[in-house]
């Protein structure tokens, strides 16, 4: 018998990591999909970065992660979504090592611009097996190359869905989890 007194089970939370390079828009996607105001550890770039971070490709940048964004999602009273952005500077990719704990499955964020600033974070998945999808965000609409072009330079498994367009826009959140999800599904259940 179910007691009518006795509090809701909490909804299960499902951990999502989104990584990428410097400047690819993983503060913005999760602030784009999130439904709650994400939680944002951002702070100024200061001449003191002169030397140490590669601001190639993102001069305008003026703000930076240096910890980790926060959004959420309720996917239903059962389920709860919950996004983690990683900083994208290699003095910071020591915290990854934590923010992954628990983590279902991960968004790679790339920039056609600089595939190479991808690369990270696609061994940092794929080294300790957890499933993932790749976004290209295509800054201002342009994409300088193919599907077939991207996945070359990046190496990627052709079982790996690689996706295409802009993160400022939620329809392309969502598609991007959903692809995640999707994604998840098709694999093997663990023994």
């Amino acid at each position: 018998m179910i007691n009518p007194t006795a509090a809701p089970a909490a909804p299960a939370a499902v951990k999502i990591l989104v990584a990428g390079g410097f400047g690819v828009g993983k503060t913005t996607l999760v602030g784009t999909v999130s439904e709650v105001t994400p939680l944002r550890t951002e702070e100024y770039l200061t001449s003191a970065s002169v030397g140490v971070d590669d601001l190639a490709g993102v001069g305008a940048k003026e703000t930076t992660t240096v910890a980790l964004d926060f959004g959420r999602i309720t996917i239903s009273d059962e389920v709860v979504v919950y996004l983690f952005g990683t900083p994208g500077q290699e003095r910071f990719w020591f915290m990854w090592n934590d923010l992954v704990n628990g983590a279902l499955g991960g968004v790679v964020i790339a920039d056609t611009r600089r595939l190479d600033t991808s690369f990270a974070s696609i061994d940092f998945f794929e080294s300790r097996g957890i499933p993932f999808v790749v976004a290209i965000n295509c800054f201002h609409g342009i994409n300088t190359r193919t599907p077939e072009e991207i996945r070359a330079a990046l190496d990627l498994d052709p079982q790996v869905p690689l996706l295409i367009g802009d993160v400022r826009q939620r329809a392309f959140g969502k598609e991007t989890l959903l692809a995640l999800v999707d994604h998840l599904m098709s694999l093997p259940t663990p023994v």
